[in-house]
């Protein structure tokens, strides 16, 4: 299986917005860092990335959003968050 820095991206996503834990993160790392064929022009970063995930369980390495925001910036992308008003969309929803 060939991993791109687009598809270790959208697992970032995916955890930043709460589509998977923490530790789901964690053991798609650690069998990536396994399994995985990196893209090989993206190689280190890739690697880089994907071993830091995989030690985001580990209370010393933990996962914040700037180590969020650190690795997605090594992999090419930009984070940003969007704050919308939960009540309104409440009333709208009703």
């Amino acid at each position: 299986m060939k991993i791109t820095r687009k598809d270790v991206a959208r697992k970032i996503t995916d955890y930043l917005h709460h589509q998977i834990t923490r530790q789901e993160l964690v053991d798609w790392a650690e069998n990536m860092m396994m399994e995985a064929d990196f893209e090989s022009h993206d190689l280190e970063a890739l690697r880089d990335v994907v071993s830091r995930l995989g030690l985001a369980d580990v209370k010393a390495f933990g996962m914040t959003w700037e180590d969020c925001e650190y690795l997605l910036s090594r992999l090419g992308y930009q984070a940003r968050v969007v704050v919308t008003d939960g009540s309104a969309m409440a009333e709208v929803e009703s």
